[in-house]
């Protein structure tokens, strides 16, 4: 039996964006409908503000105006991640980037010198980006085209505004439906496969397919379907956060990157949209009360503990069995959540619905060809990024609390990431370590991390003609970055010169980012 008629429960980012998705890819299914089932009494989780690299593909493809983002979601730059504390700050306090670019100038893999002679330069000077993010300048040109830039960058933005463009792009450029329903349920058939959703009133809706994006009540994949969830959190600790938005001040610069501080039981996140900043406190529940929680994060953020209600937000760690059971996939906090530091909610859901899309069944008959390969992807996926995350804590060198010290417990390390760790004392990571092109994060993101917290390399012995041609190519990034506060405006003076270039009615988004 063709699959004709779709429903997507719910209507945050991951139901959007797998609504475009869709759109795009089923383009020539005339007779196919997708359905986005939203329901006014279950409010989205709204938090996940940053992004990475990956998903301008998604925008360019849905064909959204990028100047149409930026102006509609107080959307910012994000050229990376700035990590405050993450190393022994009792020795000394060293930050460190992990920048988009990619650190082989050049093409060429400068770790190996960096490893024997770069220190202590900071590993983020074999690219440029971590330097331009400290001058506080745009990845973008005045002159840039759409989606391109001078610097590799993704964006900042409001997590509610973005899905809101999602849908109007959906709605208008794919004539994707939208319902306002509550669904409680579902209705199976003797088969296993759902064949009704059960709303609140008790009414029955009937679709041919269902995308679970119901966040982390999983309505479908967990309630109706049961799919077991692979828990996480003995790998990763922190189970818990606090929000809190806070305005900004018009004279404030505006980072064009996410801040992540260290604590003692987890990190703090600061983000920076155009009017105002978003923050959470992540921290373990096992390592640090409520209260204590509370109290550190208003002294981070300034503000007296008495006149502070951030809002608490449990956290599950970890992902589903199945991503794909029966007749439904769960995308987004449905299918897995791994706590938000290197922005990997987005990515694995923008991932996890284009590989959807891409390999959606056209028949019932399909699904034993299709859902064994997607739910063997989705586990790779998964799993490797729960070792990159990982990574961060496990070979830090704080010891200053519990949490720092049980995340170094090598009883909850996988077997992958240790045998990664071990091959990387002897060698700097390699593209070739990374075997699978469903690694989301692979050697240039590892080599940011490892070495911004100063891993241990065993020193390899090179060449004088490489370690000149090193040296070369510093200078040569040196002199880029000395000359870049002429060739690229600051981050805020950008984004305010394509803010005024929209409030002029005539001017249309693409025109807009050349004003």
């Amino acid at each position: 039996m063709k699959i004709k008629r779709i429903a997507i429960v719910g209507a945050g980012t991951a139901g959007w964006l797998a609504a475009n998705h869709f759109g795009v890819e089923l383009s020539a299914e005339n007779d196919v409908e997708i359905t986005v089932i939203e329901s006014k009494d279950v409010p989205t989780i709204g938090v996940g503000e940053g992004s990475v690299p990956y998903l301008i593909n998604a925008l360019k493809k849905f064909g959204i105006s990028e100047a149409e983002l930026l102006y509609s979601c107080d959307t910012t730059f994000k050229q990376g991640i700035k990590f405050v504390n993450w190393s022994d700050n009792s020795i000394k306090n060293e930050d460190y980037y992990h920048p988009f670019d990619i650190p082989y100038p050049s093409g060429f893999d400068m770790s190996p010198y960096w490893v024997a002679h770069g220190q202590p330069r900071p590993f983020g000077d074999v690219g440029i980006q971590a330097r331009i993010c400290e001058l506080g300048l745009a990845p973008k040109r005045k002159s840039s085209a759409e989606y391109e830039g001078a610097l590799t960058y993704a964006y900042h933005f409001d997590a509610l505004k973005f899905a809101q463009l999602l849908a109007k792009n959906a709605k208008e450029r794919f004539k994707v439906l939208h319902e306002f329903i509550t669904v409680v349920g579902a209705r199976r058939s003797a088969n296993g496969n759902i064949t009704h959703l059960v709303t609140s009133d008790d009414t029955e809706l009937a679709f041919d397919f269902y995308v679970d994006c119901s966040g982390f009540s999983s309505i479908l994949i967990d309630k109706v379907l049961q799919v077991p969830f692979v828990s996480k959190a003995d790998q990763l600790l922190t189970d818990t956060v606090l929000v809190q938005q806070l305005a900004i001040n018009e004279a404030d610069e505006i980072p064009p990157y996410t801040t992540a501080t260290a604590h003692s039981a987890g990190w703090i996140w600061d983000i920076p949209l155009t009017t105002r900043r978003g923050t959470g406190f992540v921290y373990s529940s096992k390592h640090m009360s409520d209260d204590e929680a509370i109290k550190e994060y208003a002294n981070y953020l300034g503000i007296e503990k008495e006149h502070f209600f951030p809002r608490k937000i449990p956290m599950k760690i970890g992902y589903r069995q199945k991503s794909w059971s029966k007749n439904c996939v769960a995308l987004g906090l449905a299918q897995g959540f791994v706590e938000p530091l290197e922005a990997t909610s987005i990515l694995a859901t923008d991932f996890s619905a284009e590989l959807l899309a891409r390999n959606f069944p056209r028949d019932f008959t399909d699904f034993d060809i299709v859902a064994p390969y997607y739910n063997k992807v989705l586990t790779h996926v998964w799993e490797s990024v729960v070792d990159f995350i990982k990574l961060h804590y496990c070979i830090s060198d704080r010891n200053d609390s519990q949490f720092w010290l049980d995340n170094k417990n090598e009883a909850f390390i996988s077997e992958q990431l240790k045998e990664r760790l071990a091959k990387f004392a002897i060698n700097t990571p390699k593209k070739s370590d990374f075997f699978s092109q469903f690694d989301l994060f692979n050697d240039k993101n590892f080599l940011y991390v490892l070495y911004g917290m100063k891993f241990n390399t065993r020193p390899a012995k090179i060449s004088l003609h490489e370690v000149e041609h090193c040296k070369m190519l510093l200078r040569s990034n040196d002199k880029l970055v000395s000359g870049a506060a002429k060739e690229l405006l600051s981050h805020k003076e950008w984004l305010s010169g394509l803010r005024t270039a929209m409030d002029k009615s005539l001017i249309k988004p693409t025109e807009a980012l050349r004003a």
